[in-house]
């Protein structure tokens, strides 16, 4: 009997501690940041279902092919990688577009374009609006600007055109919520005559 008392002597004590911190205010339910996470969650699905890490995000060279370089997720074409020589002939030619090892440039009769970096960097979308990320997905304009030159292959704006509004935009916040890489790409290159 006496071992009983003492077991529930001593838990008395800690029963009351516990039961000390409960009063605390519950934190009130924020719809707002629920529908957020939702958008954002969407948007990540978006991305990935649109491939836009094929073209976007830089490859390492494995044993099984190209991988996603996971740490420059969506950077575009590394700009501390100088472009390697190719046969502008064949690339001209209008038979054959090549690509870079990354797989982050393209050659072809356009001249050469570059993977935009995707990330909320400066030197990516961080300065961007989302009215200019619907100008570019919807009129293929380069930085999303009214007057600039169009988007070149291959990126395959036309087909993104089709996003609802909605779409475009779970797109443009989960970009802007993903890790930001410095990386300034170099401008698209002519094609030579």
């Amino acid at each position: 009997m006496k071992n009983i008392v003492y077991v529930v002597l001593l838990a008395l004590p800690v029963a009351l501690i516990g039961c000390a911190g409960s009063n605390k205010e519950k934190q009130p339910y924020d719809k707002d940041l629920e529908a957020q996470v939702s958008k954002i969650h969407r948007g990540e699905y978006l991305v990935t279902i649109a491939g836009c890490g094929d073209c976007h995000t830089p490859k390492v060279m494995t044993a099984q092919g190209p991988q996603p370089d996971m740490e420059r997720y969506l950077s575009g074409y590394n700009a501390n990688n100088p472009l390697g020589e190719y046969d502008t002939t064949l690339a001209q030619s209008g038979r054959w577009a090549l690509f870079s090892g990354e797989m982050t440039a393209a050659a072809g009769p356009w001249g050469v374009s570059f993977a935009a970096n995707l990330t909320p960097d400066g030197t990516g979308l961080g300065n961007w609006s989302l009215e200019n990320f619907r100008t570019a997905l919807r009129k293929g304009k380069y930085k999303g600007i009214e007057s600039s030159r169009p988007l070149l292959p291959p990126m395959p704006w036309q087909n993104y055109a089709q996003f609802s509004d909605q779409d475009i935009e779970a797109i443009f916040e989960y970009l802007k919520s993903i890790k930001p890489v410095e990386n300034l790409v170099p401008q698209a290159i002519a094609p030579k005559m």
